[in-house]
Parts: structure tokens; C-alpha cells; sequence
């Protein structure tokens, strides 16, 4: 039984167009969808509606099903259309009455968006916790081959000396500044929907604080009307912060298929990194960079998605909103699992430093040797033209 149903039958190819993926999908929110129903079983209690003992049972149950979950015995079917139809049926058949009063206060729009946001924290916290990894790979190559000089490059071609502690330090930095992207679109995510229903409250009296509380957000999110309206708002935020990460990642990967190149050599993969061609037997590959590089554009598409569905929508809930879970969760997958990787390369990176200074040939000194004249006395524009004599 659907939690909208009545007492007609779907046309069943209706169904599967509307239902589209989410059992699958939902997959992902069992847990999150079960803790924020703990939480409003117990302001259900507080407030009378429920008897002790009823909050117990169904926390009890709740719990048991964020277990079954876990061990991947908890499914959704293609009829109960996602896991909040799911694990209320699951309710109603273990405990009876009892599972039919947990959707009381409550409309399927706010408890879609309340596990949604507490899915979306715990990813945004794995996504910091892995840049400190990878920040701290950055940091390691910095110790290990930072004193390393290798050419740097403007559009392309050689430009000033560098250093392999130059280059990695401007992707930390840079890592660093997605950090406090990341907080900012967690701090967003940190408000409770639950309680504001369908988008225009709900006509009981309840403790949506309380509730909030207990399902572990920072604050309510007042407005019920602004709940509906946030929805794919904060999504194609969370995924522009994801699109920050993955340019970073993109470009590094770039530097490193470069500087990897054999003509180049400043960089060297390990043979376990790279893959090979089907008739050219010389050939190790660097398929691993250039997936990253290409993952950015997933992600963006991502993030372009979710901007234009949520356009031209009058205030209040639409169907089209289904469609911005999966670019979000898709989004986080592949950033997450980019910059494992991305870790990985840099922990194995090895620095050629005969290449890199074969590669420091004279015209990457040509700025030096201006300003070598700048501080004798020179002026710099006819320092800039004796220096560039040189190197017709």
C-alpha cells in the first residue's frame, strides 16, 4: 500500500514511469529515513499522541530495519515506490495499529527531505574527512621532493622556475578553500524540515524544535513554505561545492598526465597505475587520470541539472523535484571516489629529478636574468627588451 494510496489502482505503466529508479536510490536513505522517524515518534510522545511504550516499540523496530538494512535485507519493491512507503509497511505489518500512527504529523514531503539532509551531512563529513587525507598526501610529496625544481608553465609552454612544492601547494590551498565550501553547505543542510508537512504546516499543535533536536539538526528551518522552495536550492549547492572539488582534481590530473608524459618525464606513474593497448605493446596509459579529468563534467552536469529543473516552478511541491536526488547522490559518489583516488596517485608519484632539471633549460631564466638588471639600476621595460634579444 503506497502512503498516498486510496481506493483506486495506478495503471501499472504509470507506475513504473513515476516511480523510476528510487527503490534503488532509496537504498541509501533506509537509515537516515528510520532516524528521522525516531525522532518524530518521540515528539509524537511528547506530546501525547503516542504512549510511552508505543515510542519504544517503534524505535525498537526502526532500529531493527537500519539493521536489516546494513546487512542488505531490507528491500524496497517497485509497489511500495521508496523506502518511506517501505519501511512504514514494514511498520504496520511487525507492530500493527501502531505502524499506521507513525505518519501522523508528518506528509511524505518533509519526511523525504528530512532524511535527505541528514544523508546529505553525513556525506558532506566523509567528503572532509578524505580531503584531509588527501591533504595530507599533498603535504607528504611536499617533504619528500619539494626542494625538486621543474619547469612552470603559461599557456602551455615553459614560463618561470618552479617546484614540485609550488605546484602541490596550490592545490592544498585551494583544497582548503573547498573545506570552508563544504561547511557552509553542510551549515545550510543543518536545518530540520520535519513538521512544516506538505509546505503549509501542519494543523496540530506539535514541538518541531524538539524534533529537530532529537534527529540530530542544528535548527529548524522556520518557514514551511520556504522548505518546499529550498528543495534542489541547497542540492545544486551542495553539487557547485562538489564541481569546486572535482576542477581541482581535473586540473591536477592534467598536470600529472603531463608532466607524466615520457618526452617530459618530470613525473613518473607506477606501472600498476596505468593501462595498456590493445596493439601498441609499448604503450602505459594514464586511463585513471583521465577519468578524473572527465568525471568533473559528470559532476557539472550535474550541478547544471539541478539549476534549470527547479526554474520556472510556482512555489510549493512538484513531482519534478524526484529527479534532483539522483545528480546529488551520483555527485557525491564520484567525488568521493576521485579523490580517494587522487590520494592514491600522490602517495605513489614518483619525482624524476634528472628529467626535471634537464627540463630547466636557459630561456626558463629569462625573468631572473631581467630583474638581475632591475637590480642594478635597469628599468624594467628596457631590462625586459635587452633580456628578450637574447632568446630571438
Amino acid at each position: 500500500m503506497k502512503l498516498w494510496q486510496k481506493n483506486s489502482r495506478l495503471d501499472p505503466r504509470i507506475e513504473t514511469f513515476t516511480v523510476g529508479d528510487d527503490p534503488k536510490l532509496d537504498l541509501k536513505l533506509v537509515q537516515y529515513d528510520c532516524l528521522a522517524s525516531i525522532a518524530h515518534a518521540r515528539m509524537l510522545g511528547k506530546i501525547g499522541i503516542l504512549e510511552t511504550d508505543e515510542v519504544e516499540k517503534l524505535n525498537q523496530e526502526l532500529n531493527h530495519i537500519i539493521e536489516l538494512n546494513h546487512q542488505n535485507k531490507f528491500h524496497i519493491s517497485q509497489e511500495q515506490e521508496d523506502c518511506h512507503t517501505a519501511i512504514e509497511n514494514h511498520l504496520t505489518e511487525k507492530l500493527g495499529e501502531l505502524g499506521k500512527k507513525i505518519h501522523t504529523a508528518r506528509s511524505r514531503n518533509d519526511q523525504i527531505i528530512a532524511a535527505l539532509r541528514l544523508y546529505y551531512k553525513s556525506e558532506l563529513d566523509q567528503v572532509d574527512s578524505i580531503i584531509h587525507e588527501f591533504l595530507h598526501s599533498i603535504k607528504n610529496i611536499m617533504k619528500r621532493c619539494g626542494s625538486v625544481q621543474l619547469p612552470g608553465y603559461t599557456h602551455t609552454r615553459k614560463a618561470m622556475v618552479s617546484s614540485v612544492a609550488l605546484w602541490a601547494a596550490g592545490y592544498a590551498e585551494s583544497m582548503t578553500d573547498n573545506l570552508s565550501l563544504l561547511g557552509f553547505t553542510r551549515e545550510l543542510m543543518d536545518q530540520s524540515p520535519l513538521g512544516t508537512g506538505a509546505g503549509y504546516g501542519i494543523p496540530l499543535d506539535i514541538d518541531r524544535e524538539y524534533t529537530a533536536r532529537m534527529a540530530g539538526f542544528s535548527r529548524v528551518q522556520q518557514h514551511p513554505t520556504y522548505v518546499q522552495l529550498s528543495r534542489g536550492k541547497l542540492e545544486s549547492t551542495l553539487v557547485h561545492t562538489m564541481t569546486q572539488i572535482m576542477v581541482d582534481l581535473n586540473r591536477m590530473a592534467s598536470d600529472i598526465i603531463l608532466f607524466s608524459e615520457p618526452a617530459l618525464g618530470y613525473f613518473e606513474l607506477p606501472p600498476a597505475f596505468c593501462t595498456g593497448s590493445s596493439i601498441m605493446p609499448q604503450k602505459q596509459n594514464p586511463d585513471v587520470l583521465e577519468l578524473v579529468r572527465a568525471y568533473y563534467h559528470r559532476v557539472l552536469a550535474g550541478e547544471m541539472q539541478l539549476k534549470t529543473q527547479i526554474g520556472n516552478l510556482i512555489s510549493g511541491y512538484h513531482r519534478d523535484m524526484q529527479i534532483t536526488k539522483k545528480p546529488v547522490m551520483e555527485s557525491l559518489d564520484i567525488t568521493e571516489k576521485s579523490i580517494s583516488i587522487m590520494t592514491l596517485v600522490i602517495d605513489n608519484l614518483k619525482v624524476n629529478k634528472d628529467k626535471c632539471k634537464a627540463g630547466l633549460t636557459p630561456e626558463i631564466y629569462a625573468t631572473e636574468k631581467a630583474y638581475e638588471l632591475v637590480r642594478k639600476g635597469v628599468p624594467f621595460r628596457e631590462a625586459y627588451r635587452r633580456i628578450a634579444r637574447e632568446f630571438k
